[in-house]
């Protein structure tokens, strides 16, 4: 049976982060840690950075891997991490990093809805203001 795509386990509220390098593999490594990917994901993701920032406005990152990554990927999932004082991300201040990573082309429909979510101010204020895990779920459990 598959994974859920996002559990609580994928969501880490309150973390403080430097620089967008450890934000990605802060993120890469939650998706990693829970079995989605392999540890050569997240270097895929820092990788993909390096090429074209996955900075999509509103305060938010969503890092995945680079094309040829698909194959460390074993289930589709995403990781979200929440940071209060934000990190740097090519001169933006970014406060949610979604780390994504999809089976096929399944990752294409998801930055699509993730997009779609985000694109909506009163949901990124919710969730840079969220206290618990489940509301993270209750913003982002629709983009499944």
């Amino acid at each position: 049976m598959a994974k859920d795509m996002l559990t609580s386990e994928n969501i880490e509220l309150g973390v403080a982060l430097e620089t967008k390098e450890e934000a990605i593999q802060y993120v890469g490594n939650l998706l990693q840690k829970n079995g989605y990917v392999e540890d050569t994901y997240v270097d895929k993701m820092l990788e993909r950075e390096e090429v074209t920032s996955t900075y999509i406005g509103n305060q938010v990152a969503i890092p995945h891997g680079t094309e040829d990554a698909k194959q460390a990927v074993n289930e589709t999932g995403l990781a979200v991490v929440t940071v209060p004082e934000g990190v740097d991300f090519g001169g933006n201040s970014t406060h949610i990093i979604i780390g994504i990573a999809g089976k096929g082309d399944e990752h294409l429909e998801i930055l699509s809805n993730i997009a779609l979510v985000c694109a909506d101010e009163a949901n990124i204020e919710k969730m840079k203001q969220a206290d618990s895990k489940e509301a993270i779920l209750d913003i982002l459990g629709g983009v499944q």
